[in-house]
């Protein structure tokens, strides 16, 4: 059966955009996978490996606009082959990037215009409510709507206590308890699969991500992995970001497991991500408040009492000052990028000159 491109995720936003830029034989397709460079495209009419032109290269210098997993292009098939020439990526209507590993300050998109995030945390040994703050932070950051999936409550012996945890770091995101292993508590994921809506899945190696789109999808479609006994940390099924059209309606969009991201965030989403520390945050004597030795400060005095927990605040503090870290390299790089393109300019200026000086 013959896929739409509303099954795809296809919307009148992309549609005027498309519209505006398309010859006649460019078609709209979505990007399901980018593997070391090779961009692999889903239309109505078939499944292409997509390249990108020169043109586009020309263009475009910067990775982040790129096309990634998620992305609506414009694109033209070629004749008589499974090819396709990129000449244009769609404007997102959500991203979700990060800064990319190895000391960079490069950003990353993971994937584009999902509409749900899924926050996959297991209740075993590797549950972490830091690192649930830090995907919060991240997806209020792309414009998606979080939603915290803990997972393995079949073998959760604290459930309360986690329950409280997290209720305390989700600021609005709807929480959802379940077992991909027993079907407890999937029924509640469902509704959010709707035809055309775009989920993504995000969580640690080992959190029982590949189970879950499994367990959703009626049938094995991702490769599961048993994690050890001793962390429940699991080896990386997912090794690359692939989207996937369920026959039921919806698209998923898996990621491989990331224990740490690196924000590529704003204040915003920090403050949507710790709404209690900005409510606190409020009734500081000083607006410039850091939290940290200043007179008046409602955050500390907050802590104090118990109504603010420390290791919660110590997080805000971690992320905000990772966030402001970011911020300065992102800004020394595009300094640097820009200085590059003035010197080239100018040595091209030169030569011009010298070669009419010539004539």
């Amino acid at each position: 059966m013959r896929t739409t491109l509303e099954a795809l995720g296809w919307t009148p936003h992309f549609e005027g955009h498309f519209s505006t830029i398309a010859e006649p034989d460019w078609i709209p397709a979505r990007v399901s996978r980018v593997d070391r460079g090779q961009v692999n495209l889903l239309s109505v009419h078939a499944t292409m490996v997509g390249e990108v032109t020169g043109a586009f290269r020309h263009r475009n210098a910067q990775s982040e606009v790129y096309p990634a997993v998620g992305d609506w292009v414009a694109a033209e098939a070629l004749p008589g082959e499974d090819r396709a020439l990129i000449h244009a990526v769609l404007p997102r209507r959500t991203t979700f990037k990060r800064v990319a590993a190895g000391g960079s300050s490069e950003v990353q998109v993971v994937a584009a215009n999902v509409d749900v995030v899924f926050l996959v945390n297991g209740l075993d040994h590797d549950f972490n409510i830091r690192r649930l703050e830090r995907y919060l932070t991240l997806t209020w950051e792309s414009g998606a709507r979080p939603v915290v999936v803990l997972n393995k409550a079949d073998i959760c012996e604290d459930l309360e206590e986690r329950m409280a945890e997290v209720d305390s770091a989700a600021m609005g995101a709807a929480v959802h308890v379940v077992s991909a292993l027993s079907g407890a508590g999937m029924e509640a994921l469902r509704p959010y699969l709707q035809r055309g809506a775009t989920i993504s899945f995000l969580g640690s190696s080992g959190v029982g991500k590949s189970s879950l789109i499994n367990a959703l999808a009626g049938e094995e479609i991702m490769a599961t992995r048993a994690v050890r006994d001793d962390d429940s940390r699991g080896r990386h099924t997912t090794t690359h970001r692939q989207l996937v059209v369920l026959p039921a309606g919806g698209v998923l969009i898996d990621t491989p497991g990331m224990r740490e991201l690196q924000l590529a965030a704003g204040e915003e989403s920090l403050a949507a991500a710790f709404a209690d520390v900005e409510q606190y945050a409020a009734a500081c004597r000083f607006r410039d408040c850091t939290h940290e030795n200043e007179p008046g400060c409602a955050v500390r005095a907050a802590m104090d009492t118990g109504a603010l927990d420390a290791g919660r605040l110590q997080s805000f503090r971690k992320l905000h000052r990772e966030i402001a870290y970011q911020e300065r390299r992102q800004d020394q790089a595009f300094k640097h990028l820009e200085h590059q393109r003035a010197r080239t300019q100018g040595k091209l200026i030169k030569r011009i000159l010298r070669e009419k000086g010539k004539q």
